[in-house]
């Protein structure tokens, strides 16, 4: 076999069946389909790598992604440091130029293992065919173990096209580190001496797969809990201790608990700055208790009174084990979760009559709150993450009902990840029903992919929340200077042409009372196999309450 089929054998001994890349005459593509895994053409590079990360997020498995050499390759860069922030097991194997020619300025040459240095786990330059296995089993060990995270492979054409010999190739493992015991005996007992813990879960706990085990502990311990935006998910938000986001996209409910707390338990959070509200958002004299599977974010932020090293799905079935045992088995159930309860029932009611807002401009809360109660359980919402679409992550304005019901973008929240992430979501869970919501200008940089929605049956529905501009900025510019620049867009694309174009339902929707049965058509559209594109003219100006506490408290702003 040559190079790229000894990739291929590799991929299957790995279960990979399915890729993501841009096709180029360099690559492994007609080999792919004779091995029965299924490629997925994008319209863009860096589509790639996004439709890979809610791929693997929702797997729980690495994906592969691919492009042609140069320009090609540059292109996925912004998506890999977007993986690369969400710790997502991304592998790419791309080709580049060969080796013969190295310095003389080959068509597309380029450096690829240095662009990638800064934005993966491990970027390496494989020089010899029968080293191919090495490598390729190299970067599949190192994407998912301890913090999982991107791996980019450059395959130069003459390595490639060379004749592979002796090969062997034993598929890659993964290993769950358990955490110190005496730290565990040392964390439960800070726990169970605590009057007013709140528990705080981040990717890490999605990504160890700790769903029952997160579970278990919230309701053995009775404790409130509320995520990060990439601990979405964890555990359903109708869950009677849930209580929504922390930092930036905090509502009242979470921050009343978050602030009294006496002791706070994070789950795999980096509490990086919008999470922890730059910093400055720490319950007030509170013990802290840390769980990370990487050392490295041992005393990053906040300092620990407990750091707890070790897989989160682990170390809560420890903290579970050991309370028990120090219990007698039984259960220490706080009695402050009736007074949780009935706080969220008061609150959510406040809330509920927000979103019955009848003004016009539409109101953002109002078409998240009827797209919560349109499209229900078994609904995965994929964020972007602008001025508008800022409102889907507020609970419980919007509620995940799922588990892995969320694919968030990362810190660095590249725009457009949201609008291809859908259709990853949808391909890797055919059966659950998938809705993006996403300004208009984040869906213009990568609605180029909307057609392989419809190209690979995965019907989803764009909500776009459209206030003509790029809000954010256009925001903090009028706080700061009495007027923006640059920010608003004076021609604008008819989305509904758009989609009508590209074989997709669409609406345009300006007034109250029409939100709820475009949400119902889009539905059914997509029931009915057909994606779809809402396009909801909204109020540029209404803006969550947590958002501008946050600029407030944070920058001074507003």
């Amino acid at each position: 076999m040559d190079g790229w089929q000894a990739v291929i054998k590799i991929l299957k001994e790995e279960n990979v069946d399915i890729v993501f890349g841009l096709p180029t005459t360099h690559l492994m593509t007609p080999d792919l389909e004779n091995a029965n895994i299924k490629p997925i053409q994008v319209r863009h590079e860096a589509s790639a790598v996004f439709m890979a990360m809610a791929y693997s997020r929702l797997k729980g498995s690495p994906s592969i992604v691919y492009a042609s050499p140069g320009p090609g390759v540059a292109n996925m860069v912004p998506a890999m440091l977007e993986a690369y922030s969400s710790c997502l097991p991304i592998i790419a194997t791309c080709p580049s130029t060969s080796t013969k020619t190295e310095g003389m300025g080959a068509f597309q040459e380029l450096d690829q293992v240095a662009l990638f240095e800064p934005v993966t786990k491990w970027s390496a330059r494989v020089l010899r065919p029968e080293r191919i296995p090495w490598f390729m089993h190299r970067a599949f060990t190192l994407a998912v173990n301890g913090k999982p995270g991107p791996v980019f492979l450059d395959f130069p054409s003459d390595v490639v096209r060379s004749e592979v010999n002796d090969f062997s190739y034993k598929k890659s493992s993964k290993v769950l580190v358990r955490p110190d015991i005496e730290l565990v005996k040392k964390a439960v007992d800070l726990i169970l001496s605590s009057e007013r813990p709140i528990l705080v879960a981040g990717g890490g706990a999605i990504l160890s797969r700790a769903f029952e085990e997160f579970k278990q502990f919230v309701e053995f311990f009775g404790i409130p809990f509320l995520t990060t935006p990439a601990g979405r998910g964890i555990l359903s938000e109708a869950h009677p201790l849930a209580l929504g986001l922390v930092g930036l996209y905090r509502t009242d409910i979470g921050k009343k608990f978050f602030e009294e707390a006496d002791l706070l338990i994070n789950v795999g959070s980096r509490f990086e700055e919008f999470q922890s509200g730059a910093w400055k958002y720490f319950p007030k004299n509170a013990k802290y208790i840390q769980i990370d599977i990487d050392y490295y974010e041992m005393d990053r932020n906040w300092v620990p009174d407990v750091f707890v090293l070790g897989d989160a799905k682990l170390t809560l079935r420890e903290f579970i084990e050991y309370a028990k045992i120090k219990l007698a088995f039984s259960s220490p159930k706080s009695s402050k979760v009736a007074e949780v309860e009935k706080a969220k029932r008061e609150f959510e009611e406040i809330v509920e009559a927000e979103c019955m807002d009848n003004s016009i401009p539409l109101k953002t809360k109002r078409v998240v709150k009827e797209a919560n109660r349109v499209f229900g359980e078994k609904t995965i919402l994929v964020n972007e993450n602008g001025m508008q679409d800022l409102w889907s992550y507020y609970f419980p304005y919007y509620k995940v009902l799922d588990v892995l019901g969320c694919v968030p973008p990362a810190e660095q929240t590249c725009m457009g990840f949201g609008v291809v992430g859908a259709i990853g979501a949808k391909i890797a869970m055919p059966h659950m029903k998938v809705i993006c919501t996403t300004g208009d200008g984040a869906f213009q940089m990568y609605s180029q992919d909307v057609p392989t929605a419809v190209q690979y049956n995965a019907p989803v529905t764009w909500i776009i929340l459209d206030n003509f501009s790029y809000g954010w900025p256009k925001w903090i510019q009028k706080k700061i200077f009495g007027k923006s620049t640059a920010t608003d867009f004076i021609v604008q694309p008819d989305f509904v042409k758009f989609a009508e174009a590209n074989k997709c339902y669409g609406e345009k929707i300006d007034r109250p009372d029409d939100v709820r049965g475009a949400l119902e058509k889009a539905l059914k559209a997509n029931l009915d196999g057909v994606p779809a594109i809402l396009d909801f003219i909204i109020d540029p100006e209404d803006c969550p309450k947590g958002f501008k506490e946050f600029y407030k408290d944070v920058h001074g702003i507003g």
